[in-house]
């Protein structure tokens, strides 16, 4: 059975880390580098999730706009088709649409509020203590 997304959040925290439309690319990608974070969620009104920004918006930023993207807001580079996932979500789901869709973080949300982010890493983390898990069990049915 898969684990899902609330207890992966209850296990990890909820902190997510974001900024607004506004910020320069360059404050951005400071942001994720001064947390150690791979991607910040872009809020615009009320709250509510504007986009995503990632390394991978950074790299295609510079790549189309050299140096001057950096002193661009962060809303011309992000990437505004978020997908979001629920604390009903599972971790073999996130695996799934991840790896097809090719992203590696999503934000979660509860009541239309954001309030957490999974990452690869968390899905991958939660995958291997199954595993651990599901290994001990058949390690005492045999010793028995």
């Amino acid at each position: 059975m898969s684990v899902s997304v609330k207890s992966m959040l209850d296990q990890k925290g909820r902190n997510v880390f974001t900024t607004g439309p506004n910020v320069t690319v360059g404050e951005a990608a400071r942001l994720l580098h001064d947390k150690k974070i791979g991607a910040v969620v872009i809020v615009g009104v009320e709250g509510k999730i504007a986009g995503i920004f990632s390394e991978r918006d950074v790299v295609s930023a510079l790549a189309r706009h050299g140096a001057e993207a950096l002193s661009m807001p962060v809303a011309t580079a992000m990437t505004s088709n978020v997908y979001r996932c629920g604390e009903e979500h599972t971790a073999n789901q996130l695996m799934e649409v991840m790896s097809s869709r090719r992203f590696r973080h999503v934000p979660v949300e509860k009541d239309g509020r954001l309030v957490g982010m999974i990452s690869i890493g968390d899905v991958v983390k939660s995958r291997i203590r199954e595993i651990e898990h599901e290994a001990e069990q058949i390690k005492a049915y045999i010793a028995g």
